[in-house]
């Protein structure tokens, strides 16, 4: 079952057309990772599944419901990490979630059962210190923990590993994997080493199209180059 279908996705900014019938099918418990160079459209991409922007034409659906500009009915099933998450900064990561919970309406037994599962998933269990304190991949792990809070079927994730150190990449990249187990996973990004480690599924966009999807390991075979999916991004980008 796939949990994201995109069906003949066309956006255009003025005269300039950012999607050309983007065509995506992500399926359950994958972890996606979605390629493409910077200003390719992978943002914009996202913002339309969340409903956020106004597409021009085609079909977004989650979960099998469809996507209405404007209303927010789908995001139940989604959990959204930006590049740059931003919290309040006199909280704890503990405050913050039970404030996020608050928010959302969860029981509070539940908000403080799956917020200490979370925060030990995410590496800040013991973590007392105000977020002010955080540093970008703290900030990145407790971005994960809260986009998580309330079991999404659909954890979007835009470049979150972006201006982050190797130690930094690795935890983040580790956490995703364990999350796996709880939801399907949508990660845009340019750095192809990190879909290399963890991605079942990759696309390539390209030009406002999709020029590559599938399963990783079945386009690993179709190509002979250790670098393949460096070969595959430098081939399609010089198209």
């Amino acid at each position: 079952m796939d949990i994201l279908t995109i069906s003949n996705l066309w956006k255009r900014f003025g005269e300039k057309e950012v999607l050309k019938g983007v065509n995506l099918n992500v399926p359950e418990h994958s972890i996606f990772g979605f390629i493409g160079k910077n200003g390719a459209g992978k943002t914009t991409i996202m913002k339309s599944i969340l409903g956020l922007l106004e597409i021009d034409a085609g079909e977004i659906l989650v979960a099998g419901e469809k996507v209405k500009y404007g209303q927010t009915k789908t995001n139940r099933h989604i959990g959204y990490l930006p590049d740059m998450p931003e919290f309040y900064s006199f909280m704890t990561p503990y405050e913050y979630l039970k404030f996020c919970g608050e928010v959302t309406g969860m029981d509070s037994a539940d908000i403080k059962n799956r917020s200490e599962e979370l925060l030990k998933l995410v590496g800040l269990g013991e973590e007392r210190r105000r977020i002010k304190g955080f540093s970008r991949g703290m900030k990145q792990r407790l971005g994960i923990a809260q986009a998580l809070l309330n079991r999404p079927k659909l954890l979007i994730c835009d470049e979150p590993t972006s201006a982050l150190d190797p130690i930094g990449r690795k935890e983040i990249l580790d956490i995703l994997l364990a999350a796996r187990e709880q939801t399907t996973i949508l990660f845009s990004t340019h750095i192809l080493s990190d879909v290399e480690r963890i991605c079942s599924d990759v696309a390539v966009l390209n030009d406002g199209k999709i020029v590559v999807q599938g399963a990783l390991s079945e386009i690993r075979e179709m190509r002979t180059s250790e670098d393949f999916l460096e070969s595959l991004f430098l081939e399609v980008v010089d198209k």
